[in-house]
């Protein structure tokens, strides 16, 4: 339980080809993109990516990262369709696991929970069912006798997510407006990496926010990383909102000219580059 400050490329350096990997946020909202950038810098991949899917998909997946991936969706949220996630989809890059919100929610709940699978209404009499054939169904010993999908555990082998504020010891506090379930991420996961945008004092969390906001629990995190504007281009409300321009010049971009001009260093130089292609715009 003693200090886990690390750096993102620590925290990847923990990490291995072939794993199974939760990735926590919303769309376009919160997500962890400073290690997601850090792990596209590293030779990682062959992944399993579970995510309610924004930008961190269509960037693993663009970069050839995703072996398979287990989504409700992936979205940019101002841009429906994540476009480079799409393009890979296309081609047929990888596996996909495509299920309801609340199916995937109960399968992380399920596997923090250290249960095989957790019975859900969703899913019942939809196309869900079909395009997952691997999915089964369960029927009450009670009375009722309903009939239930049986949503299988999404266990993790670890997870990466962003909050606002981290103390050192792992706990780990939301500011915006929705946690994301980013804590079933950590709980569902052998290892969770926590990227934020500052770390405080462990008093100062609750200083002039509710206990409530404390969402992530020291013993469910493995490491905590300092990232501030870490979640851009997504929001990190209410520190930040999304940067619109930049995401629009990302889903029109190529994705190796995008790569090539934004990922080719540490976050210094993403910030910089990031920096200067804003001076570029006006």
């Amino acid at each position: 339980m003693g200090d886990k400050t690390m750096t993102a490329a620590e925290a990847v350096s923990r990490l291995e080809s072939g794993m199974t990997l939760g990735i926590g946020g919303w769309g376009s909202r919160r997500k962890p993109m400073a290690l997601v950038r850090a792990l596209l810098r590293s030779g990682i991949g062959d992944l399993t990516v579970v995510s309610y899917g924004g930008p961190d998909v269509g960037m693993l997946a663009a970069a050839g990262r995703v072996r398979k991936l287990v989504t409700a969706f992936v979205t940019l949220d101002s841009i429906p369709l994540e476009p480079h996630y799409r393009a890979a989809r296309e081609r047929g890059d990888f596996e996909l696991m495509e299920v309801d919100e609340g199916m995937f929610m109960w399968g992380l709940r399920a596997a923090a929970q250290r249960l095989p699978f957790l019975p859900v209404r969703a899913g019942i009499g939809s196309d869900v069912m079909r395009v997952n054939p691997g999915l089964r169904t369960v029927t009450s010993p009670y009375e009722d006798g309903e009939t239930f999908v049986a949503m299988p555990a999404l266990r993790l082998d670890a997870a990466l997510v962003h909050v606002n504020r981290a103390d050192r010891l792992g706990n780990g506090q939301y500011l915006g407006p929705d946690p994301y379930f980013d804590d079933l991420f950590c709980e569902a996961a052998d290892a969770a990496y926590v990227s934020c945008e500052r770390i405080v004092d462990t008093a100062e969390l609750t200083k002039e926010a509710a206990p409530q906001t404390l969402l992530l629990k020291r013993h469910v995190v493995t490491g905590v990383v300092e990232a501030p504007n870490g979640a851009h281009f997504t929001s990190c409300a209410p520190d930040y909102g999304r940067d619109e321009v930049f995401q629009k010049q990302y889903a029109s971009t190529p994705w190796p000219q995008f790569a090539g001009r934004f990922l080719g260093g540490d976050e210094q130089a993403y910030r910089s580059a990031v920096r200067n292609w804003q001076r570029e715009q006006g």
